[in-house]
């Protein structure tokens, strides 16, 4: 069960990745929504992914314990 519903999830981000490159060459209306609304989850992704490793200084490797 759990394989199904992660092949789902990876032929959803497939047709995403698939309609923001049709849009960028001028395909049809609707893969212009799907290309917006893909754009928007990998934004929301990567704000969520971002939101607990701040540091003061911006250096990730020091926030993570690398030498720089």
């Amino acid at each position: 069960m759990t394989l199904l519903i992660l092949s789902g999830i990876l032929v959803l981000a497939v047709f995403g990745c698939v309609c923001v490159v049709w849009a960028a060459r001028g395909g049809p209306r609707w893969t212009r929504g799907v290309a917006r609304a893909t754009l928007a989850a990998g934004e929301a992704a990567r704000r969520a992914n971002r939101g607990g490793r701040k540091s003061g200084n911006g250096d990730d490797a020091s926030a993570m314990g690398g030498d720089s």
